[in-house]
């Protein structure tokens, strides 16, 4: 556990400073700060929580806003599996659709709206406004209900590969 603090934490701190610059980052250092968020939150959740992360090396490199991938993940577990008695599933991937990136997050928790511990929508809400700043009418985020229950949130945005020479951090697989 105290690794994968010390990952998150690495991971993080640069995230949170180059979020208020409203700039874009690649999509593996975004992951590098949820993975080990996930582990810590294993070892507190015990047996309810499963993750799995699906992306494939070559989407690492396209340009993914900081901090939003942090936030669905954490809005999934508040909202939907940790009151769920059992827990469950929280899903994180990635996929070119049409030429662009769409990043989800499913997890088979409460349902939307449904815990009592939920939220006001600021988070969403903040979420779609810094995607319209950066994008315009380019990107958008879509929340539906999982079949099965659960929640599927789906950021999309237009599908950019960052070049080498720009500045970028640990990459996700830093972190084994």
């Amino acid at each position: 556990m105290q690794k994968n603090l010390i990952a998150l934490l690495r991971a993080s701190m640069p995230t949170m400073r180059e979020a208020n610059a409203q700039t874009t980052r690649d999509l593996g250092r975004e992951l590098a700060v949820i993975r080990p968020y996930l582990e810590i939150l294993k070892v507190r959740m015990e047996e309810r929580l499963q993750t799995e992360v699906r992306v494939s090396d070559g989407l690492l490199s396209a340009e993914f806003p900081p901090m939003m991938l942090q936030s669905l993940v954490e809005n999934a577990i508040k909202h939907g599996l940790e009151p769920k008695a059992e827990g469950g599933q929280l899903t994180v991937s990635a996929e070119i659709v049409h030429g662009k990136l769409a990043v989800r997050v499913v997890d088979t928790g409460l349902g939307f709206g449904k815990a009592a511990t939920a939220g006001t929508g600021i988070g969403l809400s903040n979420i779609r406004e810094r995607l319209a700043l950066l994008y315009g009418g380019k990107a958008s985020l879509a929340v539906s209900e999982t079949a099965g229950g659960g929640t599927t949130v789906t950021i999309t945005v237009p599908y950019v590969v960052r070049s080498a020479t720009e500045p970028s951090g640990p990459a996700a697989n830093d972190l084994t």
